[in-house]
């Protein structure tokens, strides 16, 4: 048995490369044939006569290292070895192994088919994972990511890891939407001839992967000479993925074809398409947007999981008294409130929070949005068709002559969709909307900047909500930590403050892919529009005075906010200060 003990830890796994698709077979498809064929000419395996009457005997698919395979006395084994040797890794034939049978839950069966790896041994510390091809750098560089773990590696061929692969998963060489327990519900994504099969299945498998990872978007970028899928974890993207550019058109024309609306025959212009799909029991919506790039068409997808939707004001991550306060707007009758803050930082989430909580059966709400993103029951939701001449400003009327007693409108983005929302609150609506401000007192200067009269302002806002998404510590690997003399600096805290709280800083495990973090939560500051401060928006103060004179009368910053959560262990110091602005004074 070979000894894994003697395996160099601590391979590089740095030097990103294209990954070709899989065949269907078990023949290798290396990443660098040029080289290997360099390789196994100098290791005295195959004579450059031969390699030269390969590449000029090459046709349809086939490439130098199969056809050197067919055509000569070179063996699986022999370019697996080669392969090793150039990497001073061991190769290993896997039949001379024993495994425990626990081996196979250190790398999930997705993974292990997607990149074709095969788990060897765990220490508790390294895990030993068997590779067909160590020229992959790709691939090598997405492993830690996706499994989270420190790896060292062997090198087996790839008939070797296949066989074993379908011994442990029962994983076949072949992979359908079937086998990933996707089922695709929106265009002819079934269509296709035999030859479709390999991207069919290199995109379902990136469908599959990025909503097993809890992804929010899939990135597909071209670059020069690959392209490049990264997702977005918990707000940060991660590169998981490169493919040779000559897949950039079909990958895609599947995702076109899957979406069922949007040309195939355009690339010119952008556009917008949605997928739905069935993963297990759990809808999924993919929000699709393609744009035209200097290298081709880029594609990024917004995974909406109508399962995971977030409907109560505990899980946005408000503390107890932000969230009586914020209950209590909520049970106004009229006016508005506002959530404001960046693209990406839950707006839209915060809004459908509070649709839930106050969700009743004599209450009628009707929402205007662009797109529907969450179907919620019992309440009545209209999409914004511009192409059509449905916009924000033209549902709002109609939506007033349907009597509701709430209404939602997506954002306000113009004067028109402004007043119309203001009258609607002066009339007895209670109206919730989005704005894109940097903090709460903000949105009354953004308001009067697209046009709406500051007495109409004072008049109807009765409440502002600013909010952005930090990460959460790992509640399985977060450690004690001490704040730093400058994070104590930046986040300009009494250090009396430091002496009882309970500070904890990020680790790292499988279960959050070694960053640290797991999931994530808001931070939030409420400005509270009463008597004063409306007299004060007559008047026409500032935004910075506004500011000044709401922290006065008690209003909490998001720093602040953020802080709190710090010292109660649930981020860290850093997601703060990166996060928020200093508060001035």
């Amino acid at each position: 048995m070979t000894n894994l003990k003697q395996i160099q830890h601590g391979y590089s796994l740095i030097k990103p490369l294209s990954k070709k698709i899989q065949p269907q077979d078990p023949r290798p498809v290396f990443s660098n044939e040029d080289y290997l064929a360099e390789l196994l000419t100098e290791a005295g395996l195959v004579s450059a006569e031969e390699v030269d009457q390969a590449r000029n005997a090459l046709s349809g698919t086939e490439t130098i290292v199969e056809h050197l395979l067919d055509h000569t006395s070179l063996t699986h084994e022999g370019v697996a070895q080669t392969l090793a040797t150039n990497a001073a890794i061991p190769f290993v034939n896997l039949g001379d192994l024993t495994f425990d049978p626990a081996i196979t839950e250190t790398i999930t069966q997705e993974t292990a088919s997607r990149y074709k790896v095969l788990p060897v041994e765990d220490d508790g510390i390294t895990l030993t994972i068997a590779v067909s091809d160590p020229l992959d750098f790709d691939t090598l560089d997405a492993l830690p990511h996706l499994v989270g773990r420190e790896l060292s590696l062997v090198c087996a061929t790839r008939k070797d890891i296949t066989e074993h692969l379908e011994q442990f998963y029962g994983i076949e060489d072949t992979a359908s939407a079937v086998e990933t327990g996707l089922e695709v519900t929106t265009g002819d994504a079934e269509a296709g001839d035999e030859g479709d099969a390999p991207i069919i299945r290199l995109v379902i498998e990136m469908l599959s992967e990025a909503f097993r990872a809890k992804a929010s978007d899939i990135h597909i970028e071209p670059l020069e000479t690959e392209v490049r899928v990264r997702y977005r974890l918990d707000g940060k993207l991660v590169h998981v993925a490169s493919h040779p550019k000559k897949l950039l058109p079909a990958i895609i024309a599947r995702l076109k074809v899957m979406s069922g609306s949007m040309s195939i025959a355009e690339k010119r212009l952008p556009q917008d398409g949605r997928i739905q799909l069935k993963m297990g029991s759990k809808e999924v919506d993919l929000r699709v947007s393609s744009v035209p790039s200097n290298h081709g068409e880029s594609i990024v997808m917004r995974i909406l999981d109508k399962s995971a939707l977030v409907l109560g004001l505990p899980e946005l991550g408000f503390f107890s008294d932000d969230q009586a306060t914020f209950e209590e707007m909520l049970g106004l009758p009229d006016g508005i409130l506002l959530v404001t803050g960046p693209t990406g930082s839950g707006k839209t989430t915060t809004l459908y929070a509070c649709l839930n909580v106050i969700n009743r059966p004599d209450r009628k709400i009707i929402t205007v949005e662009d797109p529907v993103e969450y179907e919620l029951p019992g309440i009545n939701q209209v999409m914004v068709k511009t192409d059509i001449g449905m916009t924000f400003a033209a549902a709002l009327r109609a939506m007033l002559r349907q009597a509701p007693n709430i209404i939602m409108i997506g954002e306000i983005r113009d004067a028109e969709t402004a007043n119309i929302a203001i009258n609607a609150s002066l009339t007895g609506h209670l109206v919730f909307s989005t704005l894109h401000t940097n903090d709460a007192p903000s949105a009354i200067a953004r308001l009067a900047d697209i046009g709406v009269k500051p007495f109409l302002i004072a008049s109807a806002i009765r409440a502002v909500l600013a909010q952005r998404l930090v990460r959460k510590l790992c509640s399985n690997c977060k450690q004690p930590a001490e704040l730093t003399d400058k994070e104590i600096r930046a986040l300009s805290l009494d250090p009396t403050r430091i002496t009882d709280a309970t500070i904890f800083g990020p680790g790292g495990c499988e279960k959050c892919r070694n960053s640290g973090y797991k999931g994530r939560m808001g931070i939030f500051e409420i400005f509270i529009v009463d008597d004063e401060v409306r007299q004060m928006v007559n008047t026409g103060l500032t935004t910075s005075q506004l500011r000044q004179r709401a922290r006065e009368l008690g209003m909490r910053t998001m720093r602040e906010d953020g802080i709190r959560k710090v010292l109660s262990g649930l981020t860290s110091a850093n997601e703060v200060v990166h996060t928020t602005m200093s508060d001035a004074d």
